[in-house]
């Protein structure tokens, strides 16, 4: 038994050391450190509480009677400081947003997320006063669908909507609601809508607004630019059908995480490309603000950020299907970066400093390229110690992050509201 938790006390170690330290493992390790790192950096309190129940049972079965099982409770201790440690750093994202709330005015609730938000039901997506209608069609079933992928669902206030069928309630009439779009993330390759998002969506639906979350066609069945393609047909969908559920189509804002942070950015710097709207070239695609979490944007990688851990590879077999020697003029074309001018929306992108799959590297240098040309605003929150993915559930800093978010969307929202009463 002592050898037991000796090897029990090495593993909760490497864990919390996968969440405290900035790692770039390369090969088949990248994905369990991301794994690891992203889970125990998130819910450092629930891991620190199941290392604490193990020992006091290990405990029970005599595991300090021999000196590995001394050598692994020195080892928990050790975990057990660098667990709270995380859970510290996460407290630290309150004053990153609020330093980013006051450099640029934005209206920021700090006060309503506790130390230790999201212990109990870090994966209860269900809100009060919010409510979810699955899987509305956004447009015809395409080639590369894997079934499915032309759906969306509609997060939005519990009274905003009379029916399934789309009839608007007289408080949805009364003034239409703000959009968000959300694109889910996985690598252009897996995912769903119902997977990511969710905090987001559900804080700003219990604000008012109505929020869309869809699918995409995926790779390898589909081929980029399917992707951006299946994005801009749901916002044309969204043009003629978003009042239906109360929102105003003359408002929508774009969000994604990941491969959907790259999405997100395409989408608000591509506005009105006809190679990304075959058939719908004369709809508007500009969207009014775009926050991309952790995203991709340069798949060329210009900059070299990425360096020996290139994409490449990957993209070239599965997403684009050639190498940027054979058409790199396809490769540009799905670089969000390559799309930057000063006719760039507001832009708020928000980067974990720990991301071991997208590094924050390419985020600094997204935003420094789009701060050098756009005439909008640009925000950057880099949060410390984030790893990728961390919004995708209820922790302290995921709650921070919709916070920013949320005060930066309201504010573009607030600044249009001004703009549309001043011109009528």
């Amino acid at each position: 038994m002592p050898s037991i938790y000796l090897v029990f006390s090495l593993l909760g170690l490497a864990a919390a050391s996968a969440a405290w330290f900035q790692s770039r493992p390369r090969g088949p390790i990248i994905m369990l450190q991301f794994l690891v790192g992203w889970l125990v950096g998130e819910l450092a309190l629930q891991v620190l509480a199941l290392q604490a129940l193990g020992t006091v049972l290990f405990a029970a079965l005599g595991a300090f009677d021999a000196w590995p099982g001394v050598v692994g409770l020195g080892l928990s201790f050790v975990s057990a400081g660098l667990l709270i440690a995380c859970q510290l750093r996460s407290l630290g994202a309150r004053a990153e947003v609020a330093a980013l709330a006051s450099a640029h005015g934005l209206e920021v609730e700090l006060d309503d997320v506790s130390p230790t938000h999201g212990l109990l039901h870090p994966f209860r997506m269900k809100r009060e006063g919010v409510r979810a209608i699955r899987n509305v069609a956004y447009g015809s079933s395409l080639p590369g669908d894997k079934g499915g992928r032309n759906l969306l669902d509609v997060v939005l206030p519990a009274g905003a909507v009379a029916s399934e069928a789309g009839a608007v309630a007289s408080e949805a009439e009364a003034g239409r609601r703000p959009v968000l779009l959300q694109v889910h993330g996985g690598a252009w390759i897996i995912g769903d809508k119902e997977q990511q998002g969710q905090p987001l969506m559900a804080h700003l639906a219990s604000r008012g607004w109505v929020c869309f979350a869809i699918n995409y066609r995926l790779s390898p069945q589909a081929t980029f630019p399917d992707h951006i393609v299946d994005v801009k047909r749901a916002i044309a969908w969204l043009r003629e059908h978003a009042h239906e559920y109360g929102g105003d189509p003359d408002f929508i804002c774009v969000t994604g995480g990941s491969a959907g942070g790259h999405l997100t950015g395409l989408t608000a710097l591509s506005a009105n490309d006809p190679r990304f709207q075959p058939g719908f070239e004369e709809v508007d695609t500009r969207v009014a603000a775009a926050v991309p979490f952790y995203g991709v944007f340069d798949w060329l990688d210009q900059a070299g950020d990425r360096g020996e851990y290139s994409m490449a590879p990957m993209l070239s077999e599965r997403v684009l299907k050639c190498t940027p020697e054979e058409n790199r003029e396809l490769w540009e074309a799905g670089s969000p970066i390559s799309f930057v001018s000063h006719e760039a929306p507001p832009l708020l992108a928000i980067q974990g400093s720990h991301d071991s799959l997208v590094f924050v590297e390419e985020a600094r240098t997204f935003i420094r390229s789009l701060e050098e040309k756009s005439q909008q605003p640009v925000l950057y929150l880099e949060m410390n110690g984030g790893q990728h993915a961390f919004d995708c559930f209820h922790s302290v800093r995921s709650a921070y992050a919709v916070r920013a978010a949320t005060g930066f969307l309201e504010k573009v929202r607030a600044e249009s509201e001004l703009r549309r009463a001043s011109e009528a």
